[in-house]
């Protein structure tokens, strides 16, 4: 991985990216992405297929693809633009990816336990089942029999029993019915109430604008548009260029 400098001003904001490119290999996704969010809020990070926001998520995890080749990320005043993703991951940033990756041959409470293992620890199990009963009722079986919204629960769940600054969403609503989608949403304004800084990103754009204080827009790499998400919400000429909605 490219050596990112570190610089010596630090944002005022609680967390924010700095002009950051990434790429994978030679293809040049992330192009100058800059961004801010006050602690508690949430930000919908939005557009179209191929703009970017996976990526951006990634970056901000610390993925190691793409791979950050120029520009700052901030959490809480300390850089992560240097870290690894287990580093990142220790110092609050929890990224819940659109395929869950939960891990097979474990139980439902062996997923979470699991994701206790490491320090820092969050919820206790006790707090995590009072938030979601559904997965308290199933505690036992095996995770990957799970139905996918129950399965995306617990994918949240398990960056909850972290120690959680930022919580980064891929596509939550992704391949849910309807009536699971209400569900995941429920949980997702719960994470709001209780004050945890996230950005979410999902193609269902008028359900994440709803929940959402801020909204960045996203458009070959590059951000668009930055400003409050009710803007977004009242302007159809923008939506409709650059999110199809």
């Amino acid at each position: 991985m490219s050596a990112v400098p570190a610089l010596a001003d630090r944002p005022a904001a609680f967390f924010c990216c700095r002009d950051i490119h990434a790429y994978y290999h030679e293809s040049y996704i992330v192009q100058g992405v800059s961004f801010a969010l006050e602690e508690r809020q949430v930000l919908a990070l939005l557009g179209r297929n191929g703009a970017g926001k996976t990526s951006t998520l990634r970056t901000i995890a610390r993925a190691a693809q793409p791979e950050l080749r120029q520009g700052e990320i901030w959490l809480d005043g300390e850089p992560l633009h240097d870290k690894r993703a287990d580093q990142a991951a220790r110092r609050g940033v929890s990224l819940v990816p659109e395929d869950r990756r939960i891990i097979a041959g474990l139980t439902v409470e062996e997923n979470l336990i699991l994701a206790q293992a490491a320090p820092p620890k969050g919820w206790e199990l006790d707090r995590i089942y009072e938030h979601f009963p559904r997965l308290a009722e199933r505690r036992k079986q095996e995770a990957t029999t799970l139905s996918g919204g129950e399965q995306q629960m617990l994918a949240v769940a398990r960056a909850l029993a972290r120690d959680l600054k930022l919580l980064l969403l891929d596509e939550p609503y992704e391949g849910l019915a309807p009536t699971i989608v209400r569900d995941i949403e429920r949980i997702v304004r719960e994470i709001k109430d209780l004050g945890i800084t996230t950005i979410i990103v999902e193609q269902n754009a008028i359900a994440a604008l709803d929940l959402a204080d801020r909204a960045v827009i996203l458009d070959m790499g590059e951000v668009v548009f930055d400003g409050d998400a009710a803007e977004v919400l009242e302007n159809a000429e923008l939506r409709a260029q650059y999110l199809a909605v």
